[in-house]
């Protein structure tokens, strides 16, 4: 069986990681697949939202230590390479034009963690758990974890999550802001599936120039962050969206948005 299924519907896509006997852990062509998929959907007319959730009872455990033991000693430069490579994942998700929603329905671990910090929302059940889990393998950390976890928690607490390795249940996670709500397990999916089915819905371009503003924001400057802004709200204005949102508030009903 693939170790990621992919599904889309109705505008949106749902790519499952899917090797539950290992509670999602990485594989080499689970990653490599992942990479694909959301590289194919930055072009794909027929994705709007996609949700990211894992098969079984976990989200995502991190890198396969098993075979990461039965791994052969490659030098340092090809190990290095190999993983920049797989790094461009999060890249690719943070750019993407699409909005990326993390359905978090079990634990997310070390590179788990950092995947699903780089979905655009993120929405835990309540059995979900998160945790660095580097310090007890050894390892310093990979996938955007340690920029993300600060970005989003702070200096302060990301460092203890990282040094101390101690994991936080969801409704820690929901007071850190790492997550935007948490629900029961049993609803996790359709509660994902209902904020993606608005995102397919909505003003798709106006979406996408959003996720640049705000990417940039993290790094960049006031005054080029405001160029930024006035150059995307300028072409938004110019959208076929924006011309129904008008004329639908004029009319004083609900806008049907094309993504054009």
């Amino acid at each position: 069986m693939a170790d990621l299924i992919e599904t889309v519907d109705a505008g949106i896509a749902i790519f499952t990681l899917n090797r539950p006997d290992r509670l999602n852990a990485f594989s080499g062509e689970m990653l490599d697949a992942l990479i694909a998929a959301m590289q194919k959907s930055v072009t794909d007319p027929a994705i709007a939202a996609i949700i990211l959730t894992g098969a079984g009872r976990a989200f995502c455990a991190g890198g396969d230590v098993k075979a990461m033991a039965a791994r052969s000693d490659d030098s340092l430069e090809r190990r290095a390479a190999e993983l920049r490579q797989r790094h461009h994942l999060i890249v690719l998700m943070r750019q993407s034009p699409k909005i990326i929603i993390g359905a978090i329905n079990g634990p997310a671990f070390g590179a788990g963690l950092g995947v699903a910090l780089a979905c655009d929302l993120r929405i835990a059940g309540e059995s979900a758990r998160f945790g660095t889990a580097f310090a007890g393998v050894g390892f310093s950390g990979d996938f955007g974890g340690s920029y993300h976890l600060t970005q989003l928690a702070g200096p302060a607490k990301a460092r203890e999550l990282y040094l101390l390795g101690e994991p936080i249940d969801a409704r820690e996670a929901h007071r850190l802001d790492l997550v935007t709500r948490v629900v029961p397990d049993g609803a996790l999916l359709d509660e994902a599936q209902t904020l993606a089915r608005r995102f397919a819905e909505g003003p798709r371009l106006a979406y996408a120039y959003m996720k640049r503003n705000l990417f940039a924001a993290e790094t960049a400057s006031l005054a080029d962050v405001l160029d930024m802004e006035a150059f995307h709200q300028a072409r938004t204005g110019m959208t076929e969206d924006h011309r129904e949102a008008r004329e639908a508030f004029v009319a004083k009903r609900k806008p049907a948005f094309k993504g054009k």
